[in-house]
Formats: C-alpha cells, sequence, structure tokens
C-alpha cells in the first residue's frame, strides 16, 4: 500500500512510526519512574512530579507551536520547514537520554522544557509538509495510514516498554526512545532534496489533525 504513496508522505509516516513508537515505550512507565527514582517511592510527591511535568511540557509546547507556525507560514521555500522539523525531532530524541541521569524534579522540567521545544517545531513544520504534499484523491487514506500507524507503534511499544523495564530497568527505556526519535530524525534527510529547492505550493488546503501527536 505504501509503494502507491508519493515519497516524501511515505518517508514523513515511517518516521513518525519510528517518533510515536520511541515515546510510546517511555508512557506507561515514566510515572512510576518519578515515584521510584525522582520521589524515592513517596507517591505523593511523585504525583506532584509527574503533574507539573506534564503541565511545564503542554505549557512550553502550546505556547512556542502558534509563533513558530506563523514564523514558516513566512518563509518562501519548503526548506524551511523542513529543518524545523528535523532538527525539533532531533531537539526531542535528547531529552530521553537526559532522564538517564536525572535525580531532581527540576532536572526532570528542564527536560520537559527541551522535549516541549523540539516538538513544537516539529508538529506545525510537519503538519504543513505533510498538507502540501498530500496525493490528491488518497487524503482520507493516507491520514488513514498516518493515524493507524501512530496508533499500533505506540500501543505496540506500550506492552513492549513495561515488560522491558521490569527485566532491564529504566535507562534501557530512555536509552532505546531516544535512539528511536533520532532514527526517525535520520529518516527524514531521504527527502532533504526534494525539499532543498522546491517553493511552498499555493493555494494551501485546510489541515486539521484529528488525532494527538505521540503524547502528540
Amino acid at each position: 500500500m505504501l509503494k502507491t504513496i508519493n515519497k516524501v508522505i511515505r518517508v514523513l509516516i515511517i518516521s513518525d512510526f519510528f517518533l510515536n513508537s520511541g515515546w510510546g515505550l517511555l508512557g506507561p512507565i515514566f510515572a512510576i519512574f518519578l515515584v521510584q527514582k525522582i520521589a524515592i517511592g513517596n507517591l505523593a510527591e511523585g504525583a506532584k512530579i509527574a503533574g507539573f511535568a506534564s503541565l511545564t511540557y503542554w505549557i512550553v509546547k502550546s505556547s512556542l507551536q502558534i509563533p513558530i507556525g506563523q514564523h514558516l507560514d513566512q518563509q518562501p521555500e519548503e526548506k524551511d520547514d523542513f529543518w524545523f522539523m528535523f532538527w525539533g525531532t532531533v531537539l526531542t530524541g535528547l531529552a530521553p537520554f537526559g532522564f538517564v541521569i536525572s535525580f531532581l524534579p527540576w532536572h526532570i522540567y528542564s527536560i520537559q522544557v527541551l522535549h516541549a521545544v523540539g516538538m513544537a517545531m516539529v508538529v506545525p513544520a510537519w503538519g504543513a509538509i505533510f498538507t502540501r504534499n498530500i496525493d490528491r484523491g488518497k487524503e482520507a487514506l493516507e491520514w488513514g495510514i498516518e493515524s493507524t500507524s501512530l496508533g499500533l507503534g505506540a500501543g505496540i511499544a506500550g506492552a513492549i516498554g513495561g515488560l522491558l523495564v521490569s527485566i532491564f530497568g529504566f535507562k534501557v527505556i530512555f536509552i532505546l526512545t531516544g535512539t528511536l526519535t533520532l532514527i526517525s530524525a535520520g529518516l527524514l534527510l531521504f527527502i532533504h532534496q526534494e525539499m532543498s529547492s522546491r517553493k511552498k505550493a499555493l493555494p494551501r488546503i485546510s489541515f486539521y489533525k484529528p488525532f494527538p501527536d505521540h503524547e502528540k
């Protein structure tokens, strides 16, 4: 089925699959990590840290996405969107490695800021490129494939993450999450040539992503 889809859309879907699968490993066990390793077994303190970590991520990401989107809309070439998407994915991939050496709440909050900045760069740029390059007449199919790949990747990764942490501990999960995210960034380079000299096609079709990003 993917063979009938153009290269840009195909790479975006596969890259997003790796990104969301990586963070899917982390999702089910992150709160447990905070309770055991940061709050040192204090459930109430761990819950508070988890809440503020979530708040930090969403406030920073939400505050930056619209200005970044406005900035990208003002740029004439698609390579600007591409590099925001690429470097945002790289920043997102660095965040899990920070969790490996974290032991204080402010470490977690700082890493969440890095994670949020990365995703605030990724989401508007990824959405814009996907929208401009989607195959006409296959819009529903290609969004369906994207949503299905995210759901399957995150669901399967969540189960695997729970099993791996019970055997190897948290550090292995963080390293795998970061590695898969950096692979996601590397895959984007396969469409660098397509983006490097292309002017943005106008007019754009309206864009609405009807499902969340990886926590997205």
